[in-house]
């Protein structure tokens, strides 16, 4: 039996012991997807340099650095699909195991592979809003005035200024998706942590919390984080490959 399949076995046992079970998730989830980690060489991050919320507010040059980023990357976002760990989560929650996702991502994958209750952390690229009077867009229609070269877009009822729902560096963190987030991870048995680093904070509390609450933790990370050993399995193999056979032993 190969060490990954072993691993598999035990947390397939977990998953049947927990009541409750969640999911935290980061940008590792999403690279089976097509999506790079914007922090790996080469990414977005290392191309253009990183807007910060006072200065999207500030700075009409900021802004339109701000969206010229924006439209090369909308499109990428919108064109990925779920992968197999995606569709793992999704197929857990229908099973009756899995009562939430929490994601540092961006991109609605776990909506789209069929997720209900899913925490944004991060917000979501999906749509836009205007920061004066809170009128919203689909990200599709924000990203044709981009694509027209209208590089800082106002509201075109009250004049304020576009921004997509996500957290920029330098904005607060949306405290309803934390105290979600925290509350889901206190009442979870057992929380699958797949794709995340764990080092960007606040997010990167939430496992260590639901450790701290009761939780057993199942890593599934290409690289070694600040809590591996907080877990009770962790897993430096392809997520997807891993979900798909947790489900397929779950069914054994």
């Amino acid at each position: 039996m190969s060490e990954l399949q072993q691993l598999v076995e035990a947390a397939a046992e977990l998953v049947k012991q927990a009541r409750t079970v969640s999911a935290f998730t980061g940008a590792g989830i999403s690279t089976e997807s097509g999506l790079a980690d914007f922090r790996s060489p080469g990414g977005l991050w290392d191309r253009y340099r990183i807007v910060t919320y006072p200065e999207f507010l500030a700075s009409s040059d900021a802004r339109q650095e701000y969206w010229s980023m924006r439209r090369e990357l909308i499109p990428t976002l919108l064109e990925a699909s779920p992968n197999p760990a995606h569709e793992g989560l999704a197929e857990l929650e229908r099973r009756g195991k899995l009562t939430g996702v929490i994601t540092q991502n961006i991109d609605g994958l776990h909506q789209e592979a069929g997720n209900s209750n899913v925490i944004e952390l991060h917000g979501t690229n999906r749509s836009a809003a205007c920061l004066n009077c809170g009128r919203r867009w689909p990200i599709e229609e924000i990203q044709l005035r981009l694509e027209a070269d209208d590089l800082d877009p106002h509201c075109p009822g009250c004049d304020g200024l576009i921004k997509p729902e996500t957290v920029s560096f330098g904005q607060s963190m949306p405290a309803a998706a934390m105290d979600a987030a925290y509350a889901l991870a206190a009442s979870s048995d057992l929380m699958l942590m797949i794709g995340s680093a764990l080092e960007v904070h606040p997010a990167a509390s939430v496992p260590p919390f639901a450790a701290e609450n009761g939780a057993r933790l199942i890593f599934i990370n290409r690289t070694e984080t600040p809590y591996d050993e907080l877990a009770q399995i962790v897993c430096r193999e392809s997520a997807g490959e891993f979900m798909t056979l947790l489900v397929e032993e779950l069914e054994t």
